[in-house]
């Protein structure tokens, strides 16, 4: 195999950071994202950025009183584009960009740091009501609609007596009609579990014997299909959610893949941004793909 023919990944924009980055997300059909993360004197900071001219140019900075952990733009309308936020003291925050002094919605959601967060129903994606699906320390996985104060729409946590694992990572799917939605939770010890929130039950689970860092489904707003997990060791694993069965590889140069991300056919994107004081933009290929 030549080089050509391998996987590449080409750094088109490095930025140096004076905090830890926990997340960044792209602002929905603009050229701007954000970042976030935590400062070294334990203050959270939101960062907004714009790529001009093959650079990338800040054009806010907002700090806040708690370290953040995760954001999703999932669950707003293309018009509003609101952030909604988890920070390390288990609140989940929606932001107003513009205007980010006081979030629109605040709900102490966790007892403990809220690892990850997703939304759905916004953006025009997915059916149904928006809502967004957060996952935390303390074990549970919420899902909230932000027209709804204080309460979430639904709580999935260990039955009394059972240990609770830490929830690293959450991911909303099968959204293809008004009535059908799934919530897909990872946790520490491996354990993958698909929630179904019209039936509120527990559909189907597995384990892939190493923390899962990532999941996403191929589309939100289809009947599922696939699923893509990451775990720690460098792996990645495919599902078929229609039949469960599943096919696992590792991932090159990537020794804990943080996410990942699937669009074009079968191409996967992977990336490692968990503690980094450095922000990269890049561009990954694989054969017959860009």
């Amino acid at each position: 195999m030549s080089a050509f023919e391998k996987p590449q990944i080409i750094t088109h924009i490095q930025k140096g950071l004076n905090y830890t980055v926990f997340d960044c997300k792209w602002v929905p059909c603009s050229a701007k994202f954000v970042t976030m993360g935590n400062f070294a004197r334990g203050t959270g900071v939101i960062q907004l950025y714009e790529i001009q001219h093959g650079d990338v140019k800040l054009l806010r900075e907002i700090e806040k009183a708690k370290p953040i952990k995760c954001g999703t733009f999932g669950a707003t309308s293309l018009q509003q584009r609101y952030l909604a936020t988890g920070d390390f003291a288990g609140n989940l925050h929606i932001w107003n960009l513009e205007a980010p002094e006081t979030p629109v919605y605040s709900v102490k959601g966790h007892k403990e740091i809220i690892n990850t967060i997703d939304g759905v129903g916004g953006l025009g994606i997915g059916e149904g009501a928006p809502e967004i699906v957060t996952g935390s320390r303390d074990g549970t996985v919420k899902v909230w609609d932000p027209r709804q104060k204080d309460d979430p729409v639904a709580n999935m946590e260990p039955v009394q007596g059972e240990n609770k694992r830490d929830c690293w990572t959450v991911a909303f799917g099968n959204a293809y009609n008004q009535e059908e939605r799934v919530v897909c939770a990872g946790y520490d010890n491996g354990d993958i579990k698909l929630f179904d929130l019209r039936n509120m039950s527990l559909r189907w689970e597995t384990n892939i014997k190493n923390g899962v860092c990532s999941l996403e489904f191929d589309r939100k707003d289809i009947s599922m299909n696939k699923l893509v997990a990451t775990s720690l060791e460098g792996k990645f694993h495919v599902f078929d959610m229609r039949t469960q069965q599943t096919s696992s590889w590792p991932v090159c140069g990537c020794d804990t893949p943080s996410w990942v991300s699937g669009r074009r056919g079968w191409t996967l994107v992977c990336s490692c941004v968990w503690g980094h004081h450095c922000l990269w933009l890049l561009l990954c290929s694989f054969p017959g793909h860009f």
